[in-house]
Protein backbone atom coordinates (compact mmCIF):
# COMPACT_ATOMS: atom_id res chain seq x y z
CA UNK A 1 0.00 0.00 0.00
CA UNK A 2 1.40 3.88 -0.82
CA UNK A 3 1.10 6.21 1.93
CA UNK A 4 -1.72 7.91 0.34
CA UNK A 5 -3.52 4.68 0.63
CA UNK A 6 -5.08 5.77 3.92
CA UNK A 7 -8.51 3.68 5.15
CA UNK A 8 -10.61 5.03 7.58
CA UNK A 9 -11.77 1.86 10.29
CA UNK A 10 -14.39 2.69 13.02
CA UNK A 11 -14.24 6.14 12.17
CA UNK A 12 -10.47 7.38 12.36
CA UNK A 13 -8.14 7.68 9.90
CA UNK A 14 -5.39 5.40 10.17
CA UNK A 15 -1.91 4.76 8.71
CA UNK A 16 -1.16 2.07 6.60
CA UNK A 17 0.47 0.16 9.75
CA UNK A 18 -2.10 0.80 12.45
CA UNK A 19 -4.58 -0.14 9.46
CA UNK A 20 -3.33 -3.65 8.88
CA UNK A 21 -2.30 -4.31 12.48
CA UNK A 22 -6.20 -4.03 13.30
CA UNK A 23 -6.97 -5.23 10.38
CA UNK A 24 -4.63 -8.41 11.03
CA UNK A 25 -5.64 -8.41 14.72
CA UNK A 26 -9.81 -8.86 13.56
CA UNK A 27 -8.83 -12.04 11.60
CA UNK A 28 -6.71 -13.18 14.49
CA UNK A 29 -9.16 -15.75 16.58
CA UNK A 30 -9.97 -17.29 12.83
CA UNK A 31 -5.98 -17.62 11.88
CA UNK A 32 -5.37 -19.77 14.89
CA UNK A 33 -8.35 -21.72 14.34
CA UNK A 34 -6.76 -23.17 11.19
CA UNK A 35 -3.43 -23.09 12.73
CA UNK A 36 -4.59 -25.12 15.56
CA UNK A 37 -6.66 -27.92 13.34
CA UNK A 38 -3.21 -28.40 11.02
CA UNK A 39 -0.78 -28.21 13.52
CA UNK A 40 -3.07 -29.86 17.21
CA UNK A 41 -0.59 -27.64 18.85
CA UNK A 42 -1.32 -24.72 20.50
CA UNK A 43 2.02 -23.53 20.91
CA UNK A 44 2.47 -23.87 17.39
CA UNK A 45 -0.27 -22.30 16.48
CA UNK A 46 0.35 -18.83 17.83
CA UNK A 47 4.05 -19.22 16.65
CA UNK A 48 2.11 -19.82 12.84
CA UNK A 49 -0.01 -17.01 13.36
CA UNK A 50 2.69 -14.53 14.39
CA UNK A 51 4.70 -15.72 11.40
CA UNK A 52 1.98 -14.77 9.20
CA UNK A 53 2.31 -11.10 10.82
CA UNK A 54 5.50 -10.88 9.82
CA UNK A 55 4.54 -12.11 6.46
CA UNK A 56 1.87 -9.34 6.37
CA UNK A 57 4.00 -6.70 7.28
CA UNK A 58 6.21 -7.50 4.75
CA UNK A 59 3.99 -7.73 1.69
CA UNK A 60 2.67 -5.32 -0.48
CA UNK A 61 -1.11 -6.22 -0.84
CA UNK A 62 -1.84 -3.49 -2.56
CA UNK A 63 -3.42 -5.66 -5.03
CA UNK A 64 -5.02 -7.67 -2.28
CA UNK A 65 -8.96 -7.75 -2.68
CA UNK A 66 -10.15 -10.62 -0.34
CA UNK A 67 -7.45 -9.67 2.92
CA UNK A 68 -8.95 -12.54 5.02
CA UNK A 69 -8.78 -14.93 2.18
CA UNK A 70 -4.99 -14.07 1.66
CA UNK A 71 -3.81 -14.44 5.32
CA UNK A 72 -5.43 -17.94 5.34
CA UNK A 73 -4.11 -19.36 2.69
CA UNK A 74 -0.57 -17.39 3.66
CA UNK A 75 -1.15 -19.13 7.16
CA UNK A 76 -1.76 -22.72 5.78
CA UNK A 77 1.08 -22.50 3.83
CA UNK A 78 3.46 -21.71 7.00
CA UNK A 79 1.50 -25.13 8.63
CA UNK A 80 2.48 -26.84 5.81
CA UNK A 81 6.03 -26.03 6.25
CA UNK A 82 6.33 -26.44 9.99
CA UNK A 83 4.33 -29.91 9.70
CA UNK A 84 6.90 -31.40 6.82
CA UNK A 85 9.90 -29.91 8.88
CA UNK A 86 8.50 -31.27 12.39
CA UNK A 87 7.91 -34.97 10.24
CA UNK A 88 11.30 -34.99 9.77
CA UNK A 89 12.44 -34.22 13.43
CA UNK A 90 9.35 -35.75 15.44
CA UNK A 91 10.71 -38.01 18.07
CA UNK A 92 7.51 -39.57 20.08
CA UNK A 93 5.58 -42.29 18.38
CA UNK A 94 2.75 -40.28 16.78
CA UNK A 95 0.03 -43.70 17.52
CA UNK A 96 0.16 -42.00 21.42
CA UNK A 97 0.05 -38.83 20.37
CA UNK A 98 -2.48 -37.05 21.91
CA UNK A 99 -3.26 -33.37 20.46
CA UNK A 100 -3.07 -29.87 22.86
CA UNK A 101 -6.59 -29.87 24.83
CA UNK A 102 -8.31 -26.62 25.03
CA UNK A 103 -9.69 -26.84 28.09
CA UNK A 104 -12.21 -24.63 29.72
CA UNK A 105 -13.34 -25.56 33.52
CA UNK A 106 -17.50 -26.55 34.26
CA UNK A 107 -18.71 -23.80 35.90
CA UNK A 108 -22.33 -24.38 36.26
CA UNK A 109 -23.50 -22.56 32.97
CA UNK A 110 -25.48 -24.21 30.14
CA UNK A 111 -23.62 -26.94 28.85
CA UNK A 112 -24.71 -25.86 25.34
CA UNK A 113 -22.33 -23.16 25.85
CA UNK A 114 -21.52 -21.96 22.26
CA UNK A 115 -17.91 -23.33 21.83
CA UNK A 116 -14.97 -20.60 20.77
CA UNK A 117 -13.76 -21.70 17.27
CA UNK A 118 -10.33 -23.68 18.31
CA UNK A 119 -12.34 -25.96 20.82
CA UNK A 120 -15.30 -26.71 18.19
CA UNK A 121 -13.05 -29.64 16.93
CA UNK A 122 -12.21 -32.61 18.72
CA UNK A 123 -9.37 -34.55 19.95
CA UNK A 124 -10.58 -37.66 18.19
CA UNK A 125 -11.07 -35.67 15.50
CA UNK A 126 -7.61 -33.87 15.63
CA UNK A 127 -6.26 -37.27 16.19
CA UNK A 128 -6.87 -38.94 12.56
CA UNK A 129 -5.88 -35.65 11.21
CA UNK A 130 -2.24 -36.53 12.46
CA UNK A 131 -2.55 -39.72 10.26
CA UNK A 132 -2.74 -37.43 7.13
CA UNK A 133 -0.13 -36.13 5.18
CA UNK A 134 0.84 -32.45 5.27
CA UNK A 135 -0.75 -32.33 2.01
CA UNK A 136 -3.55 -33.78 2.50
CA UNK A 137 -4.33 -32.07 5.57
CA UNK A 138 -3.97 -28.52 4.32
CA UNK A 139 -6.63 -29.75 1.46
CA UNK A 140 -9.10 -31.40 3.59
CA UNK A 141 -8.64 -28.49 6.86
CA UNK A 142 -8.96 -25.17 4.03
CA UNK A 143 -11.41 -27.33 1.71
CA UNK A 144 -13.72 -28.87 3.94
CA UNK A 145 -13.29 -26.57 7.62
CA UNK A 146 -13.09 -23.03 6.42
CA UNK A 147 -14.20 -23.36 2.16
CA UNK A 148 -11.34 -22.33 0.72
CA UNK A 149 -11.34 -22.82 -3.19
CA UNK A 150 -9.35 -25.99 -4.69
CA UNK A 151 -7.68 -23.08 -6.81
CA UNK A 152 -6.21 -21.52 -3.93
CA UNK A 153 -5.18 -24.54 -2.42
CA UNK A 154 -3.39 -25.87 -5.06
CA UNK A 155 -0.94 -22.43 -5.28
CA UNK A 156 -0.17 -23.60 -1.63
CA UNK A 157 0.49 -27.40 -2.07
CA UNK A 158 2.18 -26.30 -6.09
CA UNK A 159 -0.21 -28.94 -7.57
CA UNK A 160 -3.47 -28.92 -9.82
CA UNK A 161 -6.93 -28.19 -8.71
CA UNK A 162 -7.80 -31.60 -9.24
CA UNK A 163 -4.82 -33.20 -8.21
CA UNK A 164 -5.69 -31.07 -4.85
CA UNK A 165 -9.33 -32.30 -4.68
CA UNK A 166 -7.69 -35.37 -4.85
CA UNK A 167 -5.57 -35.02 -1.97
CA UNK A 168 -8.79 -33.55 0.08
CA UNK A 169 -11.05 -36.71 -1.08
CA UNK A 170 -8.80 -39.00 0.38
CA UNK A 171 -8.47 -37.44 3.96
CA UNK A 172 -12.22 -37.25 3.83
CA UNK A 173 -12.29 -40.55 3.28
CA UNK A 174 -10.05 -41.08 5.93
CA UNK A 175 -11.60 -38.80 8.58
CA UNK A 176 -15.20 -40.44 7.64
CA UNK A 177 -13.88 -43.72 8.10
CA UNK A 178 -12.21 -42.87 11.77
CA UNK A 179 -14.82 -40.63 13.03
CA UNK A 180 -17.51 -42.12 15.56
CA UNK A 181 -21.30 -41.15 15.08
CA UNK A 182 -22.60 -37.90 16.36
CA UNK A 183 -22.86 -38.28 20.14
CA UNK A 184 -25.82 -37.40 22.49
CA UNK A 185 -26.30 -33.77 23.54
CA UNK A 186 -24.10 -32.05 25.89
CA UNK A 187 -25.79 -32.69 29.26
CA UNK A 188 -26.19 -36.03 28.58
CA UNK A 189 -22.33 -36.70 27.53
CA UNK A 190 -21.65 -35.21 31.11
CA UNK A 191 -23.88 -38.00 32.81
CA UNK A 192 -22.36 -40.77 30.68
CA UNK A 193 -18.70 -39.46 31.32
CA UNK A 194 -19.98 -39.10 35.40
CA UNK A 195 -21.05 -42.58 35.26
CA UNK A 196 -17.52 -43.89 34.12
CA UNK A 197 -16.02 -42.26 36.78
CA UNK A 198 -18.42 -43.05 39.39
CA UNK A 199 -18.11 -46.77 38.34
CA UNK A 200 -14.54 -46.76 38.02
CA UNK A 201 -13.82 -44.94 41.52
CA UNK A 202 -16.24 -47.59 42.99
CA UNK A 203 -14.68 -50.60 41.32
CA UNK A 204 -17.96 -51.80 39.15
CA UNK A 205 -16.97 -53.75 36.41
CA UNK A 206 -20.54 -53.66 35.25
CA UNK A 207 -21.19 -50.06 35.60
CA UNK A 208 -17.78 -49.34 33.32
CA UNK A 209 -19.29 -51.90 30.71
CA UNK A 210 -22.83 -50.33 31.04
CA UNK A 211 -20.93 -47.32 29.38
CA UNK A 212 -18.36 -48.52 27.10
CA UNK A 213 -18.46 -49.09 23.57
CA UNK A 214 -17.26 -53.13 22.94
CA UNK A 215 -14.59 -51.43 20.78
CA UNK A 216 -13.39 -48.41 23.18
CA UNK A 217 -10.33 -47.35 22.16
CA UNK A 218 -7.75 -45.19 24.79
CA UNK A 219 -5.13 -43.39 23.84
CA UNK A 220 -2.77 -42.15 26.54
CA UNK A 221 0.59 -40.04 25.99
CA UNK A 222 2.24 -39.38 29.22
CA UNK A 223 5.48 -37.20 26.80
CA UNK A 224 9.27 -37.27 26.97
CA UNK A 225 8.60 -37.50 31.25
CA UNK A 226 6.22 -40.32 31.27
CA UNK A 227 7.05 -42.59 28.16
CA UNK A 228 5.94 -45.78 29.51
CA UNK A 229 2.37 -44.82 30.52
CA UNK A 230 2.10 -43.99 26.64
CA UNK A 231 0.08 -46.59 25.65
CA UNK A 232 -3.17 -47.65 23.43
CA UNK A 233 -5.41 -50.05 25.01
CA UNK A 234 -8.57 -51.54 22.19
CA UNK A 235 -11.56 -52.82 23.82
CA UNK A 236 -13.91 -52.87 26.75
CA UNK A 237 -12.78 -54.95 28.77
CA UNK A 238 -8.54 -53.83 28.06
CA UNK A 239 -9.92 -50.55 29.12
CA UNK A 240 -11.73 -51.88 32.39
CA UNK A 241 -8.54 -53.60 33.47
CA UNK A 242 -7.04 -50.15 33.15
CA UNK A 243 -9.36 -47.76 34.85
CA UNK A 244 -9.79 -50.24 37.73
CA UNK A 245 -5.78 -50.45 38.21
CA UNK A 246 -6.27 -46.35 38.17
CA UNK A 247 -9.07 -46.51 40.65
CA UNK A 248 -6.42 -47.62 43.32
CA UNK A 249 -5.09 -43.97 43.32
CA UNK A 250 -7.42 -41.87 44.79
CA UNK A 251 -6.83 -38.16 43.17
CA UNK A 252 -9.39 -35.23 43.51
CA UNK A 253 -10.97 -34.73 40.04
CA UNK A 254 -12.73 -31.09 38.38
CA UNK A 255 -14.85 -31.76 35.76
CA UNK A 256 -13.96 -29.83 32.39
CA UNK A 257 -14.79 -29.45 28.94
CA UNK A 258 -11.81 -30.22 26.32
CA UNK A 259 -12.41 -29.32 22.98
CA UNK A 260 -15.90 -29.20 23.24
CA UNK A 261 -16.28 -32.74 24.81
CA UNK A 262 -16.69 -33.75 28.53
CA UNK A 263 -13.31 -34.49 30.51
CA UNK A 264 -11.88 -34.55 33.95
CA UNK A 265 -8.79 -33.15 35.29
CA UNK A 266 -6.84 -35.34 38.40
CA UNK A 267 -5.85 -33.12 40.62
CA UNK A 268 -2.70 -33.77 42.66
CA UNK A 269 -1.14 -31.23 45.59
CA UNK A 270 -2.70 -28.74 43.40
CA UNK A 271 -0.97 -29.24 40.47
CA UNK A 272 -3.01 -30.85 36.70
CA UNK A 273 -1.73 -34.78 37.30
CA UNK A 274 -4.16 -36.54 34.49
CA UNK A 275 -6.60 -35.16 31.83
CA UNK A 276 -9.13 -37.36 30.49
CA UNK A 277 -11.39 -37.14 27.95
CA UNK A 278 -14.22 -38.62 26.33
CA UNK A 279 -15.47 -39.20 22.81
CA UNK A 280 -19.17 -40.39 23.25
CA UNK A 281 -21.25 -41.68 20.32
CA UNK A 282 -24.65 -42.90 20.67
CA UNK A 283 -24.81 -43.22 24.18
CA UNK A 284 -21.67 -45.36 24.69
CA UNK A 285 -17.77 -43.94 25.18
CA UNK A 286 -16.05 -45.08 22.35
CA UNK A 287 -12.74 -43.06 22.78
CA UNK A 288 -10.54 -41.85 26.05
CA UNK A 289 -7.82 -39.58 25.66
CA UNK A 290 -5.53 -39.35 28.49
CA UNK A 291 -3.04 -36.69 28.92
CA UNK A 292 -0.64 -37.47 31.11
CA UNK A 293 2.54 -34.80 29.83
CA UNK A 294 3.94 -33.24 32.77
CA UNK A 295 5.74 -30.24 30.50
CA UNK A 296 2.01 -30.06 28.39
CA UNK A 297 -0.12 -30.56 31.57
CA UNK A 298 1.46 -27.58 32.94
CA UNK A 299 0.38 -24.79 30.65
CA UNK A 300 -2.72 -25.80 30.79
CA UNK A 301 -4.36 -22.09 31.34
CA UNK A 302 -6.29 -22.71 35.16
CA UNK A 303 -6.21 -20.88 37.74
CA UNK A 304 -4.77 -22.03 40.97
CA UNK A 305 -8.46 -21.49 42.25
CA UNK A 306 -9.84 -23.53 39.33
CA UNK A 307 -7.76 -26.60 40.21
CA UNK A 308 -8.82 -25.97 44.30
CA UNK A 309 -12.09 -26.93 42.87
CA UNK A 310 -11.18 -30.34 42.31
CA UNK A 311 -12.91 -33.17 44.81
CA UNK A 312 -12.83 -36.56 45.69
Amino acid sequence: MDHHDKDLLGGELLDDKDLLARRFEADRGHLRAVAYRMLGSLGEAEDAVQETWFKLSRSDISAVENLSGWLTTVVGRVCLDMLRSRGSRREDPLEYHVPDPVVRVVDGTDPEHAAELTESVGLALLVVLETLSPAERLAFVLHDMFAVSFDEIAEVVDRTPAATRQLASRARRRVRDATPAAGPDARRQREIADAFLAASRGGDFEGLLAVLDPDVVLRADGGRTLAAVSKIVRGAEAVIAQALMYAKFKQAALPVVVNGAPAYLSVVDGRPAVLMSFTIAGDRIVGLEILADPERLATLDLSEEDLARATY
